[in-house]
């Protein structure tokens, strides 16, 4: 008797059941054959290597606990277990700085500045007047991110209270309340879907626990091969991945290639379930 392969789905101790909307990728592994667990990254009683691969989903708290999550990575390599994606793409993308690394192969990014310690003030201060957003380079769901005006009071006593950090310096694109931020979904380099989303009225940020909303939408074949670009510029093609970027003046500039543990917009596309777990029984 054949024994079922085993897939361990790395979440954290917020979600150690995995979000609801998440739950059915563990029916899509069973109707693949494949045995799935939901188990908390940060648990050093599991034994990695008794798991055929190990698929990165809401592990959100990685960013806050960077120097332990980067240790988890080498324990994996370690174990020679499958992870998904690899742990050199997910190390790179850890760091927003891979941006610039992407514009340099000729991707079309959101403007970009990255700056430390008194640095950080030099680059705002050749701002001034901006707008302008301010972000940790390793971060997420907009953590010790800020908004205002270069030069401003508001903004300046925002950034005395920033943490010392590395940080992403960009400016604020309106079209991102006006028209929304497109999120473009991949499965082992193929399609599948794409939303737009919306901040809530007043707001920027875009995430769902800021009041924003997310339609599923079909994106123009400019920005889908504009997509298509960025992706194919990552170093190692990953088997799962979500393109974000917004259109200014007719053009998809870039803002986050999501190879760690992107939301998927299941509720939106139950299809994706199914095409995430195709590419990975495709890997096995």
């Amino acid at each position: 008797m054949t024994l079922k392969k085993r897939i361990a789905i790395a979440t954290s101790v917020d979600w150690p059941e995995l979000l609801p909307e998440e739950r059915p990728l563990v029916d899509a592994f069973e109707a693949a054959g494949l045995d799935a667990e939901p188990l908390i990254w940060s648990d050093p009683s599991i034994d990695w290597s008794a798991y055929d691969a190990v698929l990165l989903r809401s592990v959100w708290d990685y960013y806050k606990r960077h120097l332990e999550f980067t240790e988890w990575l080498g324990l994996l390599d370690k174990s020679g277990v499958l992870v998904l994606n690899e742990t050199d793409l997910i190390r790179w993308n850890a760091d927003k700085k891979y941006l610039l690394e992407l514009r340099e192969r000729g991707v079309a990014i959101v403007p970009s500045q990255v700056a430390a310690g008194a640095c950080l003030r030099e680059v705002v201060a050749g701002l001034d007047g901006q707008q302008i957003v301010i972000k940790p380079t390793v971060s997420g769901s907009a953590y010790n991110t800020v908004r205002g005006v270069a030069g401003s009071a508001e903004l300046d006593q925002a950034m005395t209270d920033l943490p010392d950090d590395v940080y992403l310096v960009q400016p604020f694109l309106p079209e991102i309340q006006t028209d929304g931020e497109w999120s473009l979904l991949f499965f082992a380099g193929e399609f599948s879907h794409a939303v737009v989303k919306r901040p809530a009225a007043g707001d920027y940020r875009v995430q769902q626990q800021f009041g924003g909303e997310s339609t599923l939408e079909e994106p123009t074949p400019a920005i889908l091969e504009s997509a298509k670009i960025a992706l194919s510029a990552a170093s190692i093609q990953p088997t799962y991945a979500r393109v974000d970027g917004v259109v200014v003046n007719g053009r998809f500039l870039l803002m986050e290639l999501e190879l760690i543990e992107p939301y998927l917009f299941i509720p939106e596309h139950p299809a994706a379930a199914g095409h995430l777990v195709g590419a990975i029984a495709a890997r096995l």
